[in-house]
């Protein structure tokens, strides 16, 4: 094989597809179409990555999440049923673990109907579905920052004081036009007066509100006594995490009576272990991605080979002319390989804007999700292209090279 020979084979694999657009699009449209399907979700996955591991390194490194459950995943029944944490459970963690710096109890909204959905309100203007909790001064420790005021101290959640922090959207909604320091606004319709604004999240999910509504814990419990369920908010000393995980699991083992053969009955999650498991998931969505795609590239595949056998019918009498003249079977077997390559490569190539252009209609639709086309799924997208071309067309160049050159020169 030399470059001539190969540069000639290109050549004539274009002025084919040329010659018949429509037919060769419609052969490679399953090649377009799982190119760009593994693009365009490679974009979308790589992004929501991106995101999700921004929203929870957020957290901060130090930072450690106790609860009744795992945080990213479905809650059992069994799981319903545990004793709920306590106030007192962070208290002892507080005072006998060593490694950690700070323990701030979090009252849990836990939604069971439509019923206990949480609505503020302020002069006529309504925030459905607010993410309601009561927690203490420690919490904003975790990374909160303030975009107005200030947060609540342990004092004022001493007194019961009627004061909240509103995250930016419930700012926006309800008090968008004016100062929202000092002004009362009804949650639930209990009367509390706005002391802070928090910033949005370092990083949020792709189109998510910052509704949250934070009332100082003692407050809250207060106005909501049925309010049971609790989240504990650990920050660990610096490069101690690890050792702060051991010590809360074997303080609340011991507060919460569990046997020495039995398993926790509280899921304790850092932010790592959170991106984790949360990996998990992604690259069981990325695996079907490929599954499903490569259906598409299946049957763009099958629909090369069989336009390359109707090739070979329609220029037998050109092969046979080829072999007379000397061509050996190799370079037969290399121009055809090179249209089925050349054909799929252009497919690829479509398939490669496709996936472009959902992934910026992705950016667009969700603001705060970052998506680009990753290196590595445009180059494996044109790789993929080009083995589909080589693999569907060994059989169509193998019966070319194979014709007999005095029957093909009789063929009509």
């Amino acid at each position: 094989m030399t470059l001539a020979s190969l540069n000639a084979g290109i050549r004539l694999a274009l002025a084919t597809t040329r010659e018949h657009k429509m037919r060769s699009f419609l052969t490679v449209l399953g090649v377009i179409i799982g190119t760009g399907a593994v693009i365009g979700v490679g974009s979308i996955i790589a992004g929501l990555d991106g995101a999700i591991t921004g929203m929870l390194r957020s957290f901060g490194p130090n930072t450690i999440i106790v609860l009744k459950g795992p945080v990213m995943a479905d809650w059992t029944p069994e799981i319903l049923r545990r004793k709920a944490l306590t106030l007192e459970n962070a208290r002892a963690v507080q005072e006998r673990c060593p490694s950690v710096q700070h323990v701030s109890p979090y009252i849990l909204n836990m939604v069971m109907s439509i019923y206990d959905v949480h609505k503020a309100r302020y002069k006529g203007n309504d925030v459905y579905n607010v993410d309601l909790g009561g927690t203490e001064e420690g919490y904003a420790a975790g990374g909160t920052t303030m975009k107005a005021g200030r947060f609540f101290t342990d004092s004022e959640s001493a007194h019961h004081m009627p004061v909240v922090v509103i995250g930016e959207d419930v700012q926006r909604q309800l008090l968008e036009s004016a100062d929202p320091i000092g002004k009362w606004i009804q949650v639930d319709g209990h009367s509390l007066e706005v002391i802070g604004v928090m910033d949005r999240p370092a990083a949020s999910l792709p189109g998510q509100k910052d509704l949250r509504v934070l009332i100082p814990y003692f407050t809250m419990r207060k106005l909501y006594p049925n309010l049971k369920e609790h989240m504990l908010v650990v920050i660990a000393y610096p490069g101690m995490v690890d050792q702060a995980q051991d010590e809360i699991r074997a303080v609340l083992r011991l507060e919460r009576r569990v046997p020495f053969n039995a398993p926790d009955t509280f899921s304790i999650s850092t932010s790592e272990s959170m991106i984790e498991r949360f990996r998990q998931v992604t690259s069981t969505v990325a695996l079907v991605m490929v599954i499903l795609s490569s259906i598409g590239l299946l049957v763009g595949g099958i629909g090369v080979m069989n336009i390359m056998l109707m090739s070979v019918t329609e220029r037998t009498r050109e092969i046979g002319i080829r072999k007379a003249v000397g061509a050996r079977k190799s370079d037969i077997i290399l121009q055809f390989l090179t249209e089925a390559v050349v054909l799929t490569v252009l497919g690829g190539i479509i398939g490669l804007l496709l996936g472009w252009t959902i992934s910026r209609a992705a950016g667009l639709i969700f603001p705060n999700l970052p998506t680009a086309v990753p290196l590595w799924a445009a180059v494996s997208g044109v790789l993929v292209s080009v083995c589909v071309g080589l693999f569907f067309g060994i059989w169509p160049a193998g019966r070319a090279a194979r014709l007999d050159p005095v029957v093909a020169l009789r063929y009509e």
